[in-house]
């Protein structure tokens, strides 16, 4: 989910620096093993006057990759670097690498081909790009750089999926990097008050793409959310032509008046959205099921109600962290819990 935003950003940030005339490097991470930082299509982007753009480790490696990448800028061509932070936990970590983690970093110019990765990105449709490792090694121009690297959208991609995770993969003899982008689920926040504002802005923040739905066309002015959040005027009769939810999809029903609770809970108990939180008390959240009972008969299962993990929260930044932590949780299918607690590997079924 991350992977998509930051890419997003990182290839928004290649076309700015190509309209300024500026070359850039760029550094990905084509494998990790054992426990790392980042995973495989973590991206940094180093342009030719010293800018950067994302991060390839917790910020440790950073500044060798650089070196690196100024290299392959001087001299046009490509290097591999593997990064070993060893048997022991607390020197690896001193490399912002991982508990007994090795990383490897694809560093080469960026090129063209980077604007054809904006476009199918900006399409919101799953994207899988392949790269000829020995071909970006022996390529020495633009045109050869470019024809090393193959973005597939629809059965092309399909071919390529594999598990969907991004991964080194040998085929016809040949070392490819494949990257899966998938898009991040939908977040549909249901109300534009300032505590949903909170929610929409970290949100956004950690990767999932999301709406805010509001009848109240005043709190849905552009100066109150971020840029790549999305505004919906809406009530609750037309919610379900107004905005198109899937089952990966994620709602949270926050407008602190009772009948619109109702109503707009109503119109996503319809949808196939497999996560409908509701923010208040429980008595309320209850108030508002036995209202809808009468109706007919609602999947509860689907009901997250109080919203949010109880971690002890005041005031609507922690109540965000709170509902996106449980947000994360579900979507990962894992039970919350303190990490020190958990005896197997940090990612090994992230």
């Amino acid at each position: 989910m991350k992977q998509w935003l930051e890419t997003r950003q990182v290839v928004a940030a290649l076309g700015a620096l190509a309209r300024e005339g500026r070359r850039a490097a760029l550094a990905t991470v084509v494998r990790v093993q054992g426990s790392a930082y980042r995973h495989e299509g973590a991206k940094l982007v180093v342009s030719d006057d010293d800018r950067i753009v994302g991060n390839v480790s917790g910020g440790c490696l950073e500044e060798d990759v650089r070196e690196v990448a100024r290299r392959v800028l001087a001299t046009g061509r490509a290097e591999r670097r593997t990064y070993c932070g060893g048997a022991d936990e607390i020197a690896a970590w001193d490399l912002g690498v991982g508990c007994e983690g090795a990383v490897e970093v694809l560093i080469e110019e960026a090129g063209p081909w980077h604007a054809t990765l904006d476009a199918a990105l900006r399409a919101d449709a799953r994207v899988v790009c392949v790269t000829d490792l020995a071909a970006v090694a022996a390529a020495g121009t633009t045109a050869e750089r470019d024809a090393a690297h193959r973005v597939l959208t629809g059965a092309d991609a399909d071919a390529w999926f594999g598990t969907g995770a991004s991964r080194l993969e040998v085929r016809d003899g040949r070392e490819w990097f494949v990257e899966v982008l998938t898009p991040p689920p939908r977040l549909l926040v249901v109300s534009a008050g300032d505590d949903a504002r909170e929610l929409a802005r970290l949100a956004d923040r950690v990767g999932f793409r999301v709406l805010v739905a509001d009848r109240r066309p005043g709190l849905l002015d552009a100066a109150r959310f971020p840029a790549t959040v999305q505004r919906v005027e809406t009530d609750a009769d037309r919610l379900g032509e107004r905005v198109v939810l899937d089952a990966d999809a994620f709602a949270v029903v926050m407008t602190h008046h009772f009948q619109d609770d109702v109503d707009y809970l109503r119109a996503l108990l319809r949808s196939p959205v497999r996560y409908l939180g509701v923010l208040g008390p429980r008595a309320r959240t209850e108030r508002i099921l036995a209202r809808l009972r009468l109706e007919g008969p609602v999947d509860e299962r689907r009901i997250y109600g109080p919203v949010g993990l109880d971690i002890g929260t005041d005031g609507a930044e922690q109540v965000a962290l709170a509902v996106v932590a449980e947000l994360l949780a579900v979507r990962s299918g894992r039970r919350p819990r303190s990490l020190r607690d958990r005896v197997e590997p940090i990612h090994a079924d992230a």
